[in-house]
């Protein structure tokens, strides 16, 4: 298993335009994307058509598209892989939706706080992310955090490492951000 350090150097020389890099890489972080993208999934709902492989692999494609990717870390690669395959299920589920009759009908989230959705077998991903796009407009960090946190699988450290802020800030807006979201989401 490559360091933190040694995924860090790759990314940065990714970056800096070697291709050899993203072939030196990309093994080593496939199955922490594809976690995360078994996560996002298992909060789908039941016959969902995308499956973990299919989902890293258009994150893939979004990911090697990027032109002159400043990577900070391996913590903000997770973040932006994060970021491209919540879009991606939002795009599909919204593609879905309009399929559907009656598909801005879906039943909303009720949840009691942002945690208790990763335990919920179906997640209503487009009141989620409209509530987290409602969120990032009145407090952009707040909604960044959210992101990080909740869609990246970020700690709170790697979260203050990649924003730039300390722990104690990341702690403090998580838990305001939290009780927002889940006044908007009931």
């Amino acid at each position: 298993m490559e360091s933190p350090e040694g995924i860090t150097q790759l990314l940065v020389d990714w970056g800096e335009g070697d291709q050899a890099a993203l072939d030196r890489l990309m093994p080593l972080v496939y199955a922490e994307l594809r976690r995360l993208a078994t996560n996002y999934l298992r909060r789908e709902r039941v016959g969902h058509t995308l499956q973990p492989t299919a989902l890293v692999n258009e994150a893939y494609l979004k990911l090697v598209g990027q032109k002159n990717a400043k990577w900070q870390n391996r913590a903000h690669f997770f973040a932006i892989s994060a970021q491209l395959m919540r879009r991606i299920l939002v795009d599909h589920a919204r593609r879905h939706q309009a399929e559907k009759r009656g598909g801005s009908e879906q039943q909303r989230l009720s949840i009691t706080s942002v945690e208790e959705v990763v335990a919920q077998p179906v997640v209503d991903l487009l009141a989620l992310n409209e509530a987290l796009d409602e969120l990032s407009n009145l407090d952009p960090q707040q909604g960044r955090i959210v992101e990080l946190k909740f869609f990246g699988g970020l700690s709170i450290d790697e979260t203050a490492e990649v924003m730039g802020i300390s722990h104690a800030t990341v702690e403090r807006e998580w838990k305001s951000a939290r009780a927002w979201l889940r006044r908007q989401l009931e």
